[in-house]
């Protein structure tokens, strides 16, 4: 599982995190940023795997990824 957060200020809405995500979860956004792009933006953060190929592709190193671990259950151990 993975958490991605954008500099939305700083992105250019070249899309390649859009075209090269593998679960096309990253979305242009219909705003406009300072700059006058439409930002590019996670559709649904859910289904991020944190795979980090869409801040790999991205030339102004807008975006941030993060693996986020999910809780394990513990298993105790049963003297015998």
């Amino acid at each position: 599982m993975g958490s991605v957060t954008f500099r939305e200020e700083r992105c250019k809405g070249c899309g390649l995190c859009v075209q090269f995500c593998p679960k096309k979860i990253i979305v242009l956004g219909s705003h406009f940023n300072s700059l006058g792009f439409h930002p590019a933006m996670v559709a649904n953060g859910a289904q991020c795997t944190g795979c980090a190929v869409c801040a790999w592709m991205c030339p102004d190193l807008v975006i941030e990824v993060a693996k986020v671990q999910r809780p394990t259950a513990r298993r105790e151990s049963i003297a015998f």
